[in-house]
């Protein structure tokens, strides 16, 4: 879910607000040049009560008199600051999406973020979060592409003992949305990769322990989205967070990262820029919390839908952006580094791989990121019975099975299948994902979980006989804000309304041919929009059939060319 829903009126701010003199342009709300006066409601409640606040009244009041005793400001704002939103009610149709406003959406129910740092989950955690599910959340699990569990159907009179029962086990839903830093994106086989130029999880664990709650960074103009690999295939879809540490061996300086800032999509997608700088392991915190500085103190406030650290750095600007850095927060200069090369393999981590210590991970994709409690539960028991208390959720909807010795690596294969979790996926269920949709999304039009599983099911049969050069990203949307990430996959399809024969219908605008970091060769970026081109939410299976058929056709099979190759060089009629 996103957050650019409109939010209610405000009561007047009880922070000083300053605004140094400024000439006759218009302020864009950055504290650092106009002021901390706010200028827009969202900014007014933001400074007269932040969100980390609306805990202790969530449990002394909230869940003690029920959903109606809830204030609006705490309800549509604060709430989020600790993962909950609420979910749309069932019955509502998309095309009132966008007429009706959010109380009129909203049920009396909540989504539940679990935040989960890098991935890392314990068999332990993985059965609280399951046992959560099942008495709490009507059995409700989806997988996110920010690693994260959310659950469904949370009442507020069960969230106090929701967070006591996930803190027991070192899990939390502290700032899992709203204006602050995410959940930080890891490596799902950091520590354990044969491969691993360097295991983040220390800088993972250094920034989390740090920050997160810092009220400091608590009020940033928008989400912050972080990003740390230390794997070669440059595996948490960097070039679209708002920082990102991608490893690289410096030729001096022995292994770091490299510094990316001010990716992100939605309605205005942009890709991450390089600063050039070269990041030691023990500078990454600091880093880290210079850029997010930053963000707090020159971020665009004035209009939320330019709010995001991509239109600052965009108006600056990689070689300005360095310079304030170092120069305002870090009070010391980086040293210059060069780019990590393009991965050789993919990211995902689908499949059975040797680990350094000689045992195996073994990555498994459940359709579309949907799970639920019971399979949750039988996952934990499936992991124990064949050596493993270790698993990592991935960027991509999938879970990584961890430390598995190898005389149980088929058995383990054979009982993840039987929970719908294959190891050995088709190429079109490996690269599948959804976002929430219709079903519990207040901003969406579109159904995504269901129409996309019916496809994947059914492409499986339609595409069988194909021979495939890879797997095919299909990224389903259900609203224009890009949660699945549609704008970087083979195929992107963006939930609106849309005319069809006449008639109007749910469907998807079609995106093609985008791709972040995938192989060797460059990488085409954000997908290619085909003007009129539109598919009936029931379509979806009929397209990708055909446009598949039609790449394998025209295809240049010498050169290795991708989906996404074809796709830029392709006419019009081709891409129908």
């Amino acid at each position: 879910m996103s957050e650019t829903e409109p939010q209610p009126a405000a009561p007047r701010a009880r922070v000083a607000a300053t605004r140094p003199p400024r000439g006759s342009a218009k302020p864009n709300g950055q504290w650092r040049i106009d002021g901390t006066a706010p200028l827009n409601p969202n900014e007014v409640w933001k400074q007269a009560d932040g969100g980390l606040s609306v805990r202790e009244r969530i449990e002394t009041i909230y869940a003690e008199r029920g959903f109606a005793s809830i204030d609006p400001t705490d309800l549509h704002g604060r709430f989020r600051w600790w993962g909950l939103y609420t979910q749309r009610k069932p019955g509502i149709d998309g095309g009132k999406t966008a007429t009706l406003e959010p109380h009129e959406l909203e049920d009396e129910y909540f989504m539940l973020r679990v935040r989960i740092d890098g991935g890392q989950l314990s068999t332990e955690q993985l059965r609280v979060i399951a046992a959560i599910s099942t008495e709490f959340g009507r059995d409700t699990a989806d997988l996110t592409d920010r690693q994260n569990v959310q659950l469904h159907w949370i009442r507020v009179e069960d969230v106090p003992e929701i967070w006591r029962r996930l803190e027991a086990v070192g899990l939390m839903t502290t700032e899992a949305c709203g204006d602050v830093p995410r959940v930080v994106l890891g490596s799902p086989v950091a520590g354990i990769a044969a491969d691993e130029l360097i295991d983040p999880t220390p800088q993972i664990e250094e920034i989390t322990r740090r920050f997160v709650g810092d009220e400091s960074l608590a009020n940033l103009p928008r989400k912050f989205k972080s990003a740390i690999t230390g794997h070669p295939s440059q595996d948490v879809v960097h070039e679209i967070n708002d920082v990102a540490f991608v490893a690289v061996e410096h030729p001096d300086l022995g292994v770091g990262y490299d510094l990316w800032v001010g990716g992100g999509l939605s309605a205005s997608p942009r890709l991450a820029e390089r600063l050039g700088a070269f990041v030691r392991p023990d500078q990454v915190a600091d880093t880290w919390h210079g850029v997010t500085q930053i963000f707090r103190d020159y971020g665009f406030r004035r209009l939320r839908n330019k709010a995001r650290l991509k239109f600052l750095l965009a108006d600056w600007g990689p070689e300005r952006f360095r310079r304030v850095l170092q120069d305002e927060y870090l009070g010391y200069a980086l040293a210059d580094g060069p780019p990590a090369p393009k991965p050789a393999t993919a990211g995902d981590h689908v499949g059975v791989h040797r680990q350094r210590d000689g045992r195996y991970y073994v990555g498994v994709t459940p359709i579309v990121g949907r799970v639920s409690g019971p399979i949750l539960a039988a996952l934990a028991d499936v992991l124990e019975a064949n050596g493993s208390r270790r698993l990592r959720t991935t960027p991509h909807q999938k879970l990584v099975i961890l430390d598995v010795p190898e005389d149980r690596v088929e058995s383990l294969v054979a009982a993840l299948d039987e929970l719908g979790l294959q190891a050995r996926p088709s190429l079109i269920r490996r690269g599948t994902i959804a976002c929430t949709g219709i079903e519990f999304c207040k901003l969406a039009i579109v159904e995504t979980k269901v129409n996309a599983t019916e496809a994947v099911l059914e492409l499986e049969t339609r595409l069988a006989e194909l021979d495939l050069p890879h797997p095919l990203s299909l990224h389903v949307n259900g609203c224009p804000n890009s949660c699945a990430r549609i704008q970087t996959a083979d195929i992107g399809l963006k939930g609106q309304l849309v005319t069809i024969d006449g008639e109007q219908v749910p469907g998807y605008q079609v995106h093609l041919g985008g791709g972040l970091a995938t192989n060797d060769r460059e990488s085409p970026g954000l997908g290619r929009t085909v003007r009129g081109l539109k598919v009936r939410a029931d379509g979806i299976a009929d397209y990708v059939e055909r446009v598949a058929r039609r790449f394998l056709t025209d295809r240049d099979a010498d050169t290795g060319e991708t989906f996404a190759e074809w796709a830029h060089r392709a006419d019009e009629e081709a891409l129908q």
